[in-house]
């Protein structure tokens, strides 16, 4: 048996034993917590549109759109080999379309109308009912802290994030799955995985959100998400041909690095937007983030030096990128020396999950997504219990507007970080499972993998018959 297996093993039979234990501590505060907000609410204020929240989320939303295409793009086609970048630039770009059309005919409504605590309802089917005047409070959406934007302007903003967490996990199965299967892979992923998880934590009676899991920005539903996926992709397609003996080492690193710079900026727009309005909490949200990334690329490179005696470019805007990661459910709740403690936790403890654990299980995660991604966004959930600030976002953006709903435990909340396990595990659990199932349903049906010689030739003129180059 393989040390994966044991692992794998361990972790199946453990996890429904956290499920329980941490529903039961959940349900155990969750009534007292709850009759203390009901008393304490006030009536919420009528519905109107805000003109300066609009324009920011307008902003917000071309940020994020930014951070994929082209943002993703040349971050993720500057660390392949020459041969497939054009590959991973398709998948991207094509992610922002395929997505795009899922989301207009059923992924907005299911992930973020009213229905059941598990998925949302058919009531914006083919965006039914979407007007230019209508808000994003009103019903059949209900979003709490929505209500000054137009409807338009949050689906649009809620779109850009389902577009990007389909791109990241493609890092985890870059240079060997059939364009064909990738295109079929967002369309059934998107419906399947994302819209329920999204719903759980972002919809306004979604379960993990009644709970008090606080993912500001995307934590859970964008990185846990995508990196669990990308991992479980990496071992269904299993390793590049080639991998251990081969030289993969990124073709280009200064797309690389215009990719990282994009990601930076546009991630304002991911955590400081997630404010939905242009208030306090998007300029703490701006702040923090940009602190927690400088953080982390200090930190992944010092640890670098220290252990390789050099600092690596690579390493720089990795660190980078894991502090964007772990501040993203953070960023709305910590301050800023909060922040500045996850980005240097990120910086180290992602350098350690891209490089000993992809050692030690052998897998072969292409460009690190679940090292970084998964790894980073759970490292910054369960931090975001720690230091969630009562003074930063005393009233809390989940559902449940409680006393205790964004108090960390370095502020005297302990159950708050059982709550971000138990959304940590769900996630993990529902992602997992589910993109198994979705990949070996395209394995079984138009196949996944590319030949072995598509794979030797590149797939950039095996799958598009073009090159990236032609100097």
């Amino acid at each position: 048996m393989t040390k994966l297996q044991k692992f794998t093993r361990i972790a199946g039979a453990a996890l429904p034993l956290m499920l329980v234990a941490g529903y039961a501590l959940a349900q155990a505060a969750a009534p007292d917590a709850a009759a203390t907000a009901a008393a304490a609410a006030p009536p919420p204020p009528p519905a109107k549109l805000d003109s300066g929240d609009t324009a920011w989320m307008l902003t917000s939303s071309a940020l994020v759109l930014m951070m994929t295409i082209p943002g993703l793009a040349l971050f993720y086609g500057g660390m392949v080999r020459k041969k497939n970048v054009l590959a991973i630039l398709a998948q991207t770009f094509a992610c922002a379309a395929v997505v795009s059309v899922v989301w207009f005919v059923v992924a907005y409504s299911l992930a973020f109308t009213k229905g059941s605590p598990y998925i949302g309802s058919l009531a914006r089917l083919f965006m039914n009912g979407l007007t230019a005047g209508g808000l994003a409070g009103a019903d059949p959406v209900g979003q709490a802290g929505a209500a000054t934007i137009p409807e338009t302007v949050y689906s649009m903003f809620q779109l850009t994030f389902a577009i990007i967490t389909p791109a990241l996990a493609v890092g985890g199965f870059a240079d060997r799955m059939k364009f064909s299967a990738t295109l079929w892979f967002f369309v059934l992923w998107m419906i399947f995985v994302y819209c329920p998880i999204a719903h759980w934590v972002w919809g306004a009676d979604g379960w993990l959100n009644a709970m008090g899991v606080l993912d500001f920005a995307g934590g859970t539903v964008v990185h846990i998400n995508a990196g669990v996926a990308g991992l479980v992709a990496a071992l269904i397609l299993g390793k590049r041909k080639g991998y251990g003996t081969d030289n993969m080492a990124p073709h280009n690193l200064i797309l690389s690095v215009i990719g990282a710079s994009l990601l930076w900026v546009g991630w304002f727009g991911f955590n400081a937007g997630s404010a939905t309005s242009s208030g306090g909490a998007a300029g703490m949200a701006f702040l923090v983030t940009h602190l927690a990334t400088a953080a982390a690329a200090l930190s992944w490179g010092f640890t670098e030096w220290i252990l390789r005696k050099k600092c690596s470019v690579l390493g720089l805007i990795s660190g980078a990128v894991a502090g964007l990661v772990a501040i993203t459910p953070a960023s709305g709740f910590v301050n800023p020396t909060g922040a500045m403690i996850i980005g240097i936790a990120a910086g180290i403890v992602c350098y350690w999950g891209a490089t000993s654990v992809k050692h030690f299980f052998k897998y072969d995660d292409a460009l690190d997504t679940f090292g970084v991604h998964a790894i980073g966004g759970m490292l910054g959930a369960i931090l975001t219990g720690v230091f969630a600030d009562p003074n930063i976002n005393g009233s809390c953006s989940t559902t449940v507007d409680k006393v205790t709903g964004c108090i960390g435990l370095l502020y005297g909340n302990a159950g708050q970080v059982i709550t971000q396990l138990y959304g940590i595990v769900a996630t993990i659990i529902w992602t997992g499972v589910g993109t198994a199932i979705i990949l070996y349903a395209i394995k079984f049906t138009i196949g996944l993998r590319v030949t072995p010689e598509q794979e030797t030739e590149g797939l950039d003129l095996a799958l598009h018959g073009e090159s990236g180059y032609n100097l």
